[in-house]
């Protein structure tokens, strides 16, 4: 079944009645703090007759939607050099094999080979098993520094809050304020280049990508259980405000406010990534045995 027009919204009403009972409840009780408004903050950039607002068109959250014929996707209005990103996400539920849904930092109109990006990727799964949370940092054009993770909950069952930090030092993937990854900036240590130039937007989209997403491609995209949808609520942005004095963000010397986050508590780090690691590049030595690992795994 195709998720078009008309029949979108109509098996989206069918098939999620408890979640806009879920929003409704949600707006009465905290209309007062609600301070983010999808519908006023972010753009649809593809595939608009795969998505829309909710509720009735007040902006409080965004559904996309998947199904044979493409997926969509969204951006933020405003692009931002330094800051903290948070949203809230409910993932395709029931059999998602196949599916990606993902939240992602990407800069406009700069070449591929010189682009910066930061990843979260929702990797489906069939019915039962977990996702995974594919993660990966471009720099000057050049990736291939991921990190997977198992989720600790049902990603599918409620919003969960995803956010990135994006600062000169540092950037920081938390998940429910936990943080499950912080990539350094070595770049003055003979490290690699580190995003730092380049103004991101923040992108959210959900595609189809069954030739590698679930068990390396293994297992396919089940149509007959399309349409899919992912939500999307209150996109939270707070920008690198430059110190008094400090002509930029870039400029901030080492011991700014903007650089003393707890989100990079050592121990809840380390925590994290002990119990729901699956893959880090920096310990694939076998995918490295003949160039060793990257310079910025032996110096962090």
């Amino acid at each position: 079944m195709p998720c078009s027009g008309e029949r979108c919204r109509r098996v989206w009403w069918s098939a999620a009645a408890a979640v806009v009972a879920f929003f409704f409840v949600f707006v009465a009780a905290a209309a007062a703090a609600a301070t983010a408004s999808m519908y006023d903050d972010v753009e649809v950039v593809w595939g608009g007759d795969h998505s829309f607002f909710f509720m009735d068109g007040d902006g409080d959250a965004l559904a996309l939607c998947l199904d044979e014929t493409h997926g969509s996707g969204f951006r933020s209005r405003d692009a931002y050099l330094y800051a903290r990103f948070d949203v809230d996400m409910m993932l395709v539920a029931n059999n998602s094999a196949g599916t990606v849904t993902t939240l992602y930092l990407m800069p406009d109109d700069v070449p591929w080979e010189y682009h910066d990006e930061v990843d979260l990727e929702f990797l489906g799964n069939v019915t039962g098993e977990p996702y995974t949370l594919h993660t990966n940092i471009f720099a000057n054009g050049v990736g291939g520094r991921e990190q997977q993770f198992r989720l600790w909950f049902d990603p599918t069952a409620d919003f969960h809050t995803y956010s990135i930090v994006w600062n000169p030092k540092h950037i920081i993937i938390l998940v429910d304020g936990v943080p499950i990854r912080d990539y350094r900036n070595t770049a003055a240590r003979g490290g690699p280049a580190f995003p730092t130039w380049q103004k991101m937007r923040a992108h959210g989209s959900l595609w189809n990508a069954d030739d590698w997403a679930t068990q390396g491609g293994r297992v396919k995209t089940d149509w007959s259980e399309a349409p899919f949808f992912a939500y999307y609520r209150g996109l939270r942005v707070t920008p690198c405000a430059p110190s008094p004095g400090v002509a930029w963000c870039g400029d901030e010397p080492p011991e700014s406010p903007w650089f003393d986050q707890q989100e990079t508590d050592a121990a809840a780090l380390s925590k994290a990534r002990r119990e729901h690691l699956l893959y880090d590049y920096c310990e694939d030595t076998k995918r490295f045995k003949d160039t060793g690992l990257p310079v910025e795994c032996t110096i962090n």
